[in-house]
């Protein structure tokens, strides 16, 4: 990932974890019918959500967690040729522990 690259306020980037290509019962999947994953791991958050009185709230997320998030959730981007989504911490859902 590129060292200039931060999300502001309460974003988050991260990387879509592979999609399955094989089922549990051994089906190989074709790229088309390879679903979205919903999990992904954070690499960079922003400096958290502006609160009314002025500070900053705490991110329940850090850099390094397995995170899953919302099915059409945050906006694709692509840097130095990498794919990575931006969302809100309001769109993740859980943190896989």
């Amino acid at each position: 990932m590129a060292t200039n690259f931060r999300p502001l306020g309460d974003k988050i980037v991260l990387k879509r974890m592979e999609a399955e290509a094989v089922t549990k019962s051994g089906i190989v999947l074709p790229e088309t019918a390879k679903e979205k994953p919903k999990r992904g791991k954070v690499l960079a958050i922003g400096e958290g959500k502006l609160l009314d009185n002025g500070q900053r709230a705490k991110f329940q997320v850090k850099k390094g967690d397995e995170v899953i998030f919302a099915s059409y959730a945050g906006t694709e981007v692509k840097v130095n040729g990498e794919e990575l989504l931006i969302l809100s911490e309001d769109e993740v859902l859980a943190i896989i522990e």
